[in-house]
Formats: structure tokens, C-alpha cells, sequence
């Protein structure tokens, strides 16, 4: 049985779901403790004030992406297939996301926002060069691929789903935007053998989402 989480980790857990759904200029400290069903007191005897607060929910954000890029890339067959399942995590992670949590952290939250971009422009940018070269010895990925303008063509792609004047969060979700732009961007790097493996990992795909509609009719 594992552990009761502690006030603390309540705290940032619960403001961490709020932010992802309602953004985090809309959500205030009493918004919070509210939810939590405790005194807005007891909030500050564990963090100073909601800046604190936001940098905690980033920064255990940060670790948690982090380990689900080494945890992908260790599973991942290959290349390709490292990016399928990065759009299964991304379906996740971002489902109910609200597009306006990244404008909030940097209009409002600037140090918690120089701590995504520092994870944005350093793993993440490692972790997408790391797979492009996976890529090209795999055989997987185009040899005439110009790798670092790719990687960082990817990296600045990653902010594109959060431009709410390109897409309307009353139409697309910031998953099904991010989802569509990794497919795109796949089927660019790849070589005739990777493309063999978007095609039979789409169709696995395909199979899967059937197989969970018709067992969810059938429960």
C-alpha cells in the first residue's frame, strides 16, 4: 500500500489539475483550498504565495516529462516507434490541458516559466536530437535529414498547439493539435523502411482504438 501523499504534495497535486483545466490566472489560492476542502492558511504555511506555488507545480511537472522521455526512449523498439509512443503520452498528458497555461506562466509566472524553458531548450532538445540519431543509424530516417535544423524545427513545433489565434480552444484540444503536428512530422523524417513501420504502427493503432470501442459497448 503506498503512502498517503503529505499536505504539501496535496496541495500542489490539487493546483496542478486545476491549473491544467482552468488555466492558472483563473485559479486563485481560495479556488484551491476550496478544492482541497482546507483553510487558505494552511496553504501558506507551505508555500509563501501562488508564485511559489506555480514554480513547485512546474518544477514536479518537469521531473515527471523528463522521466517519461527516458522511460519512452528505454521501451521504444525503435525510432519510430518512440514516436508513437511519445503521441500516446502526449494524448494523456494534454486531454484536458487549457491552451492558456503557457501564456499565464509567462505573463505571470516568470521564473516557473524560465524553468520550462530551460527543460524545452535543453532535454527536450537533447532528447529530440537523441532520437534523430537513433533514426539515421536504425536506417529509419532519411540520410540526407539536415538533423539539427530538424530538431530544432521540432523543438519550436512543441509551442505551436498553444497559439489559441491559430487554434480556437472551442474546436481543437492542445493534444489532438500536438498529435497531428508529431504525425506530420514523422512522416517527414522518415525513409521508405521507417515509412513501412508509421504504416504497420498506425494500423496497430487502428486495431487497438476498435478493440477498446467495442469492449467499452460491450461492459
Amino acid at each position: 500500500m503506498s503512502a498517503e501523499p503529505t499536505p504539501k504534495t496535496r496541495i500542489r497535486q490539487k493546483a496542478e489539475e486545476l491549473f491544467m483545466k482552468y488555466g492558472i490566472r483563473s485559479v486563485s489560492m481560495d479556488d484551491i483550498a476550496n478544492a482541497l476542502g482546507m483553510s487558505k492558511k494552511t496553504i501558506y504555511q507551505y508555500f509563501v504565495d501562488k508564485d511559489e506555488l506555480v514554480a513547485a507545480v512546474v518544477e514536479a511537472d518537469v521531473l515527471d516529462m523528463q522521466q517519461d522521455c527516458t522511460d519512452i526512449a528505454h521501451h521504444a523498439k525503435d525510432a519510430v516507434h518512440e514516436i508513437f509512443l511519445t503521441i500516446d503520452r502526449v494524448m494523456v498528458q494534454l486531454h484536458h490541458m487549457n491552451p492558456m497555461l503557457i501564456y499565464d506562466l509567462e505573463k505571470f509566472h516568470f521564473r516557473a516559466f524560465q524553468k520550462f524553458m530551460d527543460h524545452k531548450n535543453k532535454f527536450l532538445l537533447q532528447t529530440i536530437k537523441a532520437n534523430l540519431d537513433r533514426g539515421l543509424a536504425e536506417g529509419l530516417y532519411r540520410e540526407d535529414l539536415p538533423a539539427d535544423m530538424v530538431a530544432r524545427f521540432r523543438l519550436e513545433s512543441l509551442m505551436i498547439p498553444f497559439n489559441t489565434d491559430l487554434f480556437s480552444p472551442t474546436k481543437y484540444t492542445v493534444a489532438d493539435v500536438s498529435k497531428e503536428i508529431l504525425e506530420l512530422y514523422v512522416f517527414g523524417l522518415v525513409s521508405p523502411k521507417g515509412y513501412k513501420l508509421i504504416v504497420k504502427y498506425k494500423e496497430e493503432r487502428l486495431k487497438q482504438a476498435k478493440h477498446d470501442t467495442v469492449s467499452g459497448k460491450t461492459k
